[in-house]
């Protein structure tokens, strides 16, 4: 996979507390960037709430949660336990319910291999901490690994962390998430967190980034990246190479783009679980219907205002039916994570 140049500041700054906070601190702005953008079909962005759960929810868990992704830097284990804690801090700070359970899932393998990347920078001298072009894949591959690490009690914490934030998901067959006997099956058989999700990778978008090695993760990285460059940043020649430097914003644009384009090209498992799987192909094949129409009319990125009014009325429609595709939220979370920590600013 051929990265664009993901230098858009000639510096990420040192940090007192390390690279830990760094890496924290972009997955908490990623959170917190993917809620704000709009529109963003069918799910709760800064102009568009449910009834019990609004954009202050999705904010107020998006800063709760930077305790527990910055011990995730600094850990080499503990992602069930990581991710109770992450849960519950989410659950003290907002009475919406479920923010960013499937975020959090992604987030906390991510923030750990970039914690071990950032390690292994610092032992060879290095200052400052950047995901280097090219090594978004080394990410992707060391989540994996500490994916396929769990153990048992991963999964046990796994349950806990699900029965506390009532998740809308499809029901393990093997191991009943709503069956609070199920944790007693899971140490007789020595069932790991990973194995749960071999179980669930055919029927959930989360858990088939957790079993295939983050790969649509990545995919909605270099989008939001490319979309970023061609938008509004020309190359400049400074000290040390050609980055490109950004002349404005359009972040907003980039996420909703990529929003689109993750929707047109998988399915929303979310509301595959919630519908059924005609109604996420039907979502899929309305955003993938939009983009094509819109790149078909050889409009570039900076173009993109012209597509907003029929995002708009697609948002409406997904709104009033009450279809929201929150598994490829979560996935452009991860994505701006990464593009983050490759040095991504506007």
């Amino acid at each position: 996979m051929n990265h664009v140049d993901t230098a858009f500041s000639s510096h990420i700054p040192e940090w007192a507390e390390g690279a830990s906070s760094l890496i924290a601190r972009c997955a908490q702005l990623a959170m917190l960037l993917e809620v704000s953008a709009s529109p963003k079909p069918g799910n709760v962005d800064r102009e568009h709430n449910y009834p019990d759960t609004c954009f202050e929810h999705f904010v107020a868990s998006s800063v709760a949660v930077y305790p527990v992704l910055e011990l995730a830097a600094r850990s080499r284990d503990g992602i069930g336990t990581l991710l109770r804690k992450a849960v519950y801090e989410s659950f003290a700070w907002q009475r919406g319910g479920n923010t960013h359970f499937g975020a959090f899932l992604l987030l906390i393998p991510l923030a750990m291999a970039a914690g071990e990347i950032s390690r292994e920078a610092s032992s060879t001298g290095k200052a400052d901490f950047r995901l280097e072009s090219g090594y978004f894949e080394n990410l992707a591959s060391r989540a994996h690994i500490f994916a396929r690490a769990t153990s048992c009690e991963d999964a046990v914490e796994f349950y806990r962390a699900f029965g506390h934030a009532e998740v809308r998901v499809n029901s393990v067959d093997e191991f009943d998430l709503e069956d609070p006997g199920a944790t007693a099956d899971l140490r007789e058989q020595n069932i790991t967190l990973y194995d749960l999700m071999e179980i669930s990778r055919g029927y959930d978008l989360i858990a088939n980034e957790w079993t295939s090695g983050f790969g649509r993760c990545l995919e909605g990285a270099e989008s939001i990246l490319e979309f970023m460059q061609a938008r509004n940043c020309e190359a400049e020649a400074l000290t040390g190479g050609s980055v490109s430097t950004c002349s404005g914003t359009g972040i907003n644009e980039a996420v909703v783009y990529t929003f689109l384009k993750m929707l047109s090209r998988h399915r929303d498992t979310f509301i595959q679980t919630k519908f059924d799987p005609e109604t996420a192909d039907y979502v899929s094949a309305r955003a993938g219907k939009l983009l094509s129409g819109w790149e078909a009319s050889g409009k570039t990125a900076r173009d993109f205002a012209l597509i907003l009014p029929a995002v708009q009325e697609f948002d409406s429609e997904l709104l009033e039916k009450k279809i929201n595709p929150g598994s490829t939220a979560d996935i452009i979370i991860a994505g701006l994570f990464i593009a983050l920590l490759g040095g991504l600013r506007f």
